[in-house]
């Protein structure tokens, strides 16, 4: 079952199993984008979610993660990734990064995504379609390459690309390095990690069995981060805004499956000359 890197390789079945899992947390991060706009709290996000998971006959990841106590993660503007929902109130213009994790039969799903609520800062729509594209990127590099460490090149090409390209003037992105994405399979965080970022190491080589979670983040600013004193959100060392998308994909013997994508990621994949490998019963 692993390999001589620990990495957990799962059989057809156990594909599918995640992939119901993913469903479930594809459905309750739409019910939750549906849902969100100023006035609400964070917490009536969460509670969103949880209904659907639970609704869903499925167990949230998170909730009682190390202790993290509730359903989703919900990060406003300057928060980067592990915000706690609560009393805090939606405003129009924020940032919003929600990241939903549900459990089926044993088998985990983890996606992301980012949003900007009424009256959106052009800069800031920029810094959420740039990540989301950084993503898919990324995830394209599963189909195209051998080597894990061509998520991270195909994630900075991305960002450099935008920041040359004068689409966003004079911002400048940073690529968060402190938190990457992941394996994902029997445990919702295994090996390997998926860096979002060039290294000289290349990192094991792409396998058919293996499951990973893409999930690059990034500020328009400095990529330094700080963690508050709940130890849990993460925010931008100057301030400056943030966005976060995920998906957790498949390795297949014919390609790959979004397996947190309602079409298995064909379209946006489709734009990057990747084809979807068909999943099967």
């Amino acid at each position: 079952m692993f390999g001589r890197e620990k990495i957990e390789f799962k059989t057809h079945e156990q594909v599918l199993l995640m992939r119901r899992a993913g469903i479930v947390v594809a459905d309750a991060l739409a019910a939750v984008r549906a849902e969100a706009r100023p006035g609400l709290t964070t917490a009536d996000l969460d509670a969103v979610a949880a209904d659907v998971i639970r609704g869903a006959g499925a167990t949230p990841s998170f909730l009682g993660y190390d202790g993290f106590p509730a359903t989703i993660c919900v990060s406003v503007n300057d928060e980067i990734v592990h915000g706690i929902p609560g009393a805090r109130t939606l405003e129009p213009g924020d940032v919003v990064s929600i990241d939903c994790g549900a459990i089926v039969e044993g088998w985990h799903g983890d996606s992301a995504l980012t949003l900007v609520l009424a009256d959106a800062d052009q800069l800031d729509l920029e810094l959420m379609a740039t990540t989301e594209d950084a993503m898919w990127a990324g995830i394209a590099a599963l189909a195209t390459g051998n080597r894990l460490g061509g998520v991270g090149e195909a994630v900075e090409d991305v960002v450099d690309a935008a920041q040359a390209g004068g689409a966003n003037g004079s911002v400048r992105y940073g690529v968060i390095e402190e938190f990457v994405g992941h394996g994902i399979g029997s445990a919702m965080h295994q090996p390997p990690d998926v860096l979002n970022y060039r290294t000289r190491d290349r990192g094991p080589r792409l396998r058919p069995g293996m499951c990973l979670a893409v999930e690059p983040m990034l500020v328009r600013g400095s990529r330094m981060t700080e963690t508050l004193e709940d130890d849990w959100t993460v925010v931008s060392g100057d301030g400056s805004r943030a966005a976060h998308w995920e998906h957790s994909v498949a390795l297949l013997e014919d390609g790959i499956w979004v397996l947190t994508a309602r079409d298995g990621g064909a379209e946006r994949l489709a734009a990057l000359g990747v084809r979807v490998a068909p999943l099967g019963d």
